[in-house]
C-alpha cells in the first residue's frame, strides 16, 4: 500500500507566547516493511527547525524553536509511505517464551533496536505483580512466543473497553488495568508490562492506521489519530513482530510506524517547554489516505 499522511497539531494560547522549544517526532522512520518516499514539515506562523539526536528509542527528532510572540502555532507534517508487510503466522517450531527470554538476556547487541533495551521497566511502564499474574495465563514459558503474544493481545481486546474518557495521557498502566478500560496507549502499556514480566523484550510503537478500511472490512479503532501498539522480539530469526492489542490484530499493511521506544515518554509526537502565561489548547487531526495497492 502507498499512503499519504497528514498530521496537523495546532496550539492556541490565551496570551502571546514569547518562546517555545519543542521536540517533534512526526516523520515516520524507515522500518521493516515500510519506506518513507517523501516528507515535509511546515510551521505557522514562524519557527526555526533543525535535526536533533534521539535521546532514546528509534525516532526522527526535529527541534522546533519559536522566538517571536505567537498566539497560535500550527505544525503540519505530511508524508508518503510505502508499506508492504505480510501478516505473520505463528508456527509450531517458533522459539518458546523461555527460549526467547534466555536469548534476550544473553544478547550483546548494542544497536538502537537491541532487545536488551526493552527488557526492563521504563519510566511509564513499571513492573506490576497483579498485571504480571494476569498476563501469565497467556505467556506460559513453553508456549511459542508469537502464539503467546497474539493470545495476550486478543485477550486485552476482548476484556478491556475502549473508552476515551477513562484515562489521560499520563495515566499509569495499573489504573487502566483496574478500570478495565482506556485507549490504545493504555492497552499497549499493559501488554508491554505483561511481556516484560515474562522476560520478553517489548517496545512501544507510535504510528498511524489507515483512515478508511478496505471494502467489506471494519474500521479499526484508533484511526484518525496517532495510534499505539506493541513490538515483541521473537529471537534473532523472527526479529521484532508487531501486535495491536486495541484491535486484537497483527501489525500489517494498515499500520505505519512513526517511532519506537520503551514507552510513550521516549517518543511523544510533540513535547517541550513554552514560556508564557495563561491556558493553552491543543487540537490534533490525522488523515491517512491509501493511494494504491502495491502490485
Amino acid at each position: 500500500m502507498l499512503y499519504d499522511i497528514r498530521h496537523v497539531t495546532r496550539f492556541e494560547y490565551a496570551r502571546p507566547v514569547g518562546f517555545a522549544r519543542n521536540n517533534l517526532r512526526l516523520k515516520p522512520i524507515h522500518w521493516s516493511g515500510q519506506q518513507v518516499e517523501d516528507y515535509s514539515l511546515t510551521i505557522e506562523p514562524h519557527g526555526r527547525i533543525h535535526p536533533a539526536r534521539a535521546e532514546a528509542g528509534l525516532a526522527n527528532v526535529m527541534r522546533l524553536v519559536v522566538e517571536a510572540p505567537a498566539r497560535t502555532l500550527t505544525i503540519t507534517s505530511t508524508a508518503r509511505v510505502r508499506v508492504h508487510r505480510p501478516i505473520p503466522f505463528p508456527q509450531s517450531n517458533d522459539p518458546t517464551v523461555a527460549e526467547v527470554a534466555a536469548l534476550a538476556r544473553a544478547s550483546y547487541d548494542a544497536s538502537p533496536a537491541s532487545p536488551a533495551s526493552y527488557l526492563f521497566p521504563s519510566p511509564l511502564i513499571p513492573l506490576d505483580a497483579d498485571i504480571a499474574k494476569w498476563g501469565a495465563e497467556d505467556i506460559a514459558p513453553d508456549r511459542g512466543v508469537l502464539d503467546a503474544a497474539f493470545a495476550l493481545s486478543m485477550r486485552i481486546q476482548r476484556e478491556f473497553d475502549f473508552d476515551t474518557e477513562a484515562t489521560l495521557v499520563d495515566t499509569p498502566p495499573r489504573e487502566a488495568f483496574d478500570k478495565r478500560g482506556g485507549v490504545c496507549q493504555d492497552f499497549a502499556q499493559i501488554m508491554i508490562s505483561c511481556l516484560r514480566a515474562a522476560g520478553l523484550p517489548a517496545a512501544y510503537v507510535s504510528g498511524y492506521l489507515r483512515t478508511l478500511p478496505p471494502p467489506g472490512q471494519p474500521r479499526l479503532v484508533g484511526a484518525d489519530a496517532t495510534h499505539a501498539w506493541v513490538l515483541v522480539w521473537g529471537g534473532p530469526d523472527l526479529g521484532w513482530v508487531g501486535v495491536d492489542p486495541t484491535n486484537g490484530i497483527w501489525m500489517a499493511e494498515d499500520h505505519i510506524v512513526v517511532a519506537i521506544g520503551r514507552d510513550y515518554s521516549d517518543i511523544a509526537p510533540v513535547d517541550g517547554v513554552v514560556l508564557g502565561s495563561g491556558a493553552q489548547e491543543m487540537h490534533v487531526s490525522v488523515d491517512v489516505e491509501p493511494l494504491t495497492a502495491v502490485a
